[in-house]
């Protein structure tokens, strides 16, 4: 973590780091011995590694689904697939560049992606608007699904959004009725689609490509009908008090999983997906592929009834 960005509750692992690099750097330039003190401090590194992760609260969860260095929608598509196409625009407004989409192939199998991209510099995060989609950006990828749907092509979404953006524009187009329509058209579009949340999943900005036979998040992704600061603002005029909100409103992996809500928990590389993403890429193609093969094996009419009783049973009513 010495050579990059760390999250506030990471500091002593990344100051150990820093002692662990300069020792070897001390070492080499001194031509000294010390790999008996540097395995010692490796070793140390490790625990701490493990105690820090193994005791992490619901809002540094948060925090480490919006680590800059976590991979996002197209480093997973790159390490995931061959033969990526990007496919452009709604045929209606324009391309919203926060969501990108195209068809690939995992393996041998091929499907069509559709996710939110945010960006790592500040001119990627304002082309991409930060992952937050306008109407046209829901559009686009509704016209993805059902060119899918026509040629027979599974659908893979991989959501990591903020939300769908607030701007006058976009509700001046339609934001509402955009994210509505994907809802319907998803829960009938007549081939398998597998929803993975690989960072954030906030409100509707997840929800307006987040309709599926199987929901899959991975470990340190949150999914919520708004964020922590959103919930806070609303409740105590107080954004300060995130951490607060992230623990009412139960996002994390774990709590969805026990809630019904996913289907299942992604495990993610040790200490983060932004510490090794390929070998998160890899973990998320092999779940992607096994539900894959276990959906394409269901009837449509089978698939269909199933995938709109999935929301049916989410949450807690009661009819009088």
């Amino acid at each position: 973590m010495a050579d990059r960005p760390f999250l506030e509750f990471e500091r002593p692992i990344a100051e150990l780091e820093k002692k662990i690099s300069d020792m070897k750097d001390f070492s080499l330039g001194e031509n000294l011995e010390l790999s008996t003190e540097i395995s010692s401090l490796e070793k140390k590194l490790e625990r701490l590694r493990r105690e820090v992760y193994s005791n992490l609260t619901r809002w540094q969860k948060v925090q480490i689904a919006r680590h800059p260095k976590r991979p996002y929608t197209l480093d997973y598509i790159e390490y995931m697939s061959t033969d990526f196409v990007e496919l452009h625009g709604d045929r209606f407004f324009g391309d919203d560049k926060a969501v990108v989409g195209g068809g690939a192939y995992l393996d041998d199998q091929p499907v069509m992606f559709v996710g939110q991209q945010k960006g790592r510099d500040t001119k990627e995060k304002l082309t991409r608007n930060f992952g937050m989609a306008h109407p046209e950006g829901y559009r686009k990828a509704l016209r993805l699904f059902r060119l899918a749907e026509k040629f027979n092509i599974p659908i893979v979404v991989l959501i990591d959004t903020p939300g769908a953006f607030p701007g006058i524009g976009a509700e001046e187009r339609g934001q509402a009725e955009a994210i509505a329509h994907n809802i319907r058209e998803m829960s009938r579009i007549k081939i398998p689609i597998v929803i993975v949340i690989i960072g954030e999943g906030a409100s509707g900005g997840a929800l307006g490509i987040g309709v599926g036979d199987r929901v899959m998040m991975l470990e340190y992704s949150w999914y919520s009908v708004i964020s922590p600061e959103g919930c806070s603002a609303i409740l105590w005029r107080d954004a300060a008090k995130a951490p607060e909100a992230a623990e009412a409103l139960k996002p994390t992996s774990e709590d969805l999983i026990s809630l019904g809500i996913v289907d299942k928990v992604i495990e993610e590389p040790h200490c983060g997906a932004h510490n090794n993403p390929q070998e998160a890429a890899e973990r998320v193609k092999k779940e992607i592929l096994a539900a894959l093969q276990e959906l394409k094996e269901k009837p449509l009419k089978e698939l269909l009834a199933e995938r709109i009783e999935k929301y049916r049973r989410m949450g807690e009513f009661e009819e009088r």
